[in-house]
């Protein structure tokens, strides 16, 4: 009797035991806790960390992620307002905010994330349909990624969660158009540059036909007025001569004779035919320049060579 006592006194005691140790739950820093009793929610969801109690065996609970979740975006293929497939790769992160509608109406994350990739990919071929490729890639890429969020979290508050980050990391051309958006590129960039050549030349020819008519116009100018300076210096000089003739036309005689005996008897280039008492040598029989006169005594006659 006493074994037999003892013996149920020790199962008691080990189910008391076991049933105490099912009586409390730690709710970590990074859960929320859910409460239920045969499926039903009993309490409102458990979000402060702590030690907890619940009543064993009959209550359970049902732990839900507090922290940033990453979300998995897979890469899809968008047509752009102005007719380019892109293909469009983004991620997004969430958290859970509402962790009883979470678990009413996903239970789970994978059940979330499969969820949230629905609407991203909506609210990526709405937005994207609506934009051009500039936009996506330069101008408007911010603007369009906050509108995507917004839509996509008007869907996800239904899940009890927000996105709180949603980026698109990657929007580009299928790797076929690629080639022919470079050839065209290609093909627009030598255009373009032929058309600049054209130009160019274009402008080249202009710009030397003003220069040369430029510089014909400076030389007749330079010639005519070069032509006026020597005629203005011709005419000081005659007049020059004029006057120093007018004073002494012996010695201006004299003196335009020794220049014609110069310039005309250079060594090695003069041929002349002429008498030797011709009026062209007056001066080499006397200096003063008396006609008839001979040549100076003690001298040759010049011979004409």
């Amino acid at each position: 009797m006493n074994s037999s006592f003892k013996l149920a006194l020790g199962i008691i005691a080990a189910a008391a035991l076991f049933a105490l140790a099912n009586s409390f739950f730690v709710v970590q820093i990074t859960q929320h806790a859910i409460v239920q009793r045969f499926g039903e929610v009993t309490r409102q969801p458990i979000s402060e960390p702590g030690l907890y109690f619940k009543v064993p065996f009959i209550e359970n609970v049902v732990v839900v992620d507090k922290r940033i979740l990453d979300l998995d975006l897979p890469v899809q293929t968008v047509l752009s307002t102005d007719r380019q497939n892109l293909d469009v790769d983004a991620f997004a992160r969430y958290r859970i905010t509402q962790p009883l509608r979470f678990f009413q109406t996903v239970r789970t994350v994978p059940n979330a994330n499969t969820r949230l990739v629905s609407f991203v990919n909506a609210s990526l071929r709405n937005v994207i349909a609506g934009a051009t490729l500039s936009q996506l890639i330069r101008t408007d890429r911010d603007r369009l990624m906050n509108r995507i969020q917004e839509e996509v979290n008007r869907e996800a508050t239904t899940l009890g969660v927000e996105i709180v980050d949603l980026r698109l990391t990657r929007v580009d051309l299928p790797q076929l158009n690629q080639e022919a958006v470079f050839n065209r590129m290609q093909t627009e960039r030598r255009q373009e540059a032929a058309d600049l050549r054209a130009t160019g030349n274009q402008q080249a020819v202009t710009i030397r036909a003003r220069a040369d008519r430029e510089v014909v116009g400076i030389l007749a100018e330079a010639n005519r007025r070069s032509e006026e300076l020597r005629g203005a210096g011709d005419a000081d000089r005659n007049r020059i001569f004029a006057e120093a003739f007018g004073k002494d036309p012996g010695f201006f005689s004299f003196y335009r004779s020794m220049q014609a005996y110069e310039q005309s008897m250079r060594q090695g280039d003069t041929r002349m035919v002429i008498s030797p008492t011709s009026d062209f040598f007056r001066f080499f029989g006397d200096p003063t320049g008396r006609r008839g006169a001979g040549p100076a005594p003690g001298q040759p006659a010049p011979s004409g060579n």
